[in-house]
């Protein structure tokens, strides 16, 4: 089968919304721009670098999507939508790979006749939006999620989420299941963010911190002692808010005469600190 007969058959697969060969020919803007790619990266290898970036330049404008003539571009590679993709000069895409409308495949560094962009391994998925910057590899059947900005290596077989991207758990992979799947937009039910994790983690061990604060109260209470009065309560829905404002009312009790600044500055700093041991925590 020939390159354009497998990029059909691919995208046909790929695109529920695309029904037959020849809508794929004349409505796929990402059909175009490939195998218009291919003849610009023919004139490009064959040294004829200007001609390469005025065929380019022209597939740019008929189909909004700008390829430098000098990328590597691998077989059965699915660009849909495709309005606003960015692939640089230096940048590789392996052979099944699928890029959404948005993708920067770009370079942070000047050095001419550098590698200066990422490569992608076959079966990549590039969710919309995405920004994956740099010369590092991004291994084989790895997900970028929409939006998400990628500045480093990502393993082969995970999910990259956010900005900047970190790795999310993924129940499949903790199963041994290592298959290939296509997920559209790189969008999977069996991911879970590390973040949540952790914030649902410090939510569960401050109720239970909290139940047994209570109990201590009730026993002081009961031995004839002075309890703690205006127990902080948690509050899922804006966690660190309920916290900082009952130790402020603690402090203002007890008459401190610290001015209301300095007392605001230090819980701000607490907090900071505290998000920080969170991150690196789950880093």
């Amino acid at each position: 089968m020939g390159y354009a007969s497998e990029l059909m058959a691919t995208i046909k697969e790929k695109d529920p919304a695309a029904h037959s060969k020849w809508e794929v020919i004349f409505a796929y803007p990402g059909y175009h721009a490939v195998m218009i790619h291919r003849f610009s990266h023919w004139c490009w290898i064959q040294g004829w670098r200007t001609p390469a970036r005025i065929i380019s330049q022209a597939a740019r404008w008929l189909t909004g999507i700008e390829i430098h003539p000098g990328a590597k571009i691998g077989r059965r590679v699915f660009i849909d939508h495709g309005m606003g993709v960015v692939i640089g000069e230096t940048a590789e895409v392996g052979d099944d790979c699928t890029l959404y409308h948005g993708v920067t495949l770009g370079g942070t560094s000047l050095g001419k006749g550098t590698k200066r962009h990422p490569t992608l391994e076959s079966g990549v998925i590039v969710g919309a939006g995405a920004k994956v910057l740099g010369s590092f590899t991004v291994g084989a059947n790895a997900r970028i999620g929409s939006n998400a900005v990628v500045l480093k290596p990502v393993p082969a077989n995970t999910t990259v989420v956010g900005v900047p991207g970190r790795q999310v758990g993924d129940k499949k992979s903790e199963k041994g299941d290592t298959q290939a799947k296509f997920d559209a937009y790189a969008v999977s039910s069996q991911c879970e963010d590390p973040y949540c994790i952790a914030i649902k983690e410090l939510v569960r061990v401050t109720r239970e911190q909290n139940a047994v604060i209570e109990k201590l109260n009730t026993e002081i209470e009961r031995l004839g002692g002075t309890a703690v009065e205006d127990l902080p309560k948690l509050n899922a829905q804006s966690v660190g808010f309920a916290t900082r404002r009952a130790r402020h009312h603690r402090q203002k009790k007890a008459g401190t005469d610290q001015p209301a600044e300095t007392l605001e500055k230090a819980g701000t700093e607490v907090d900071s600190c505290c998000v920080e041991s969170t991150e690196k925590n789950v880093d």
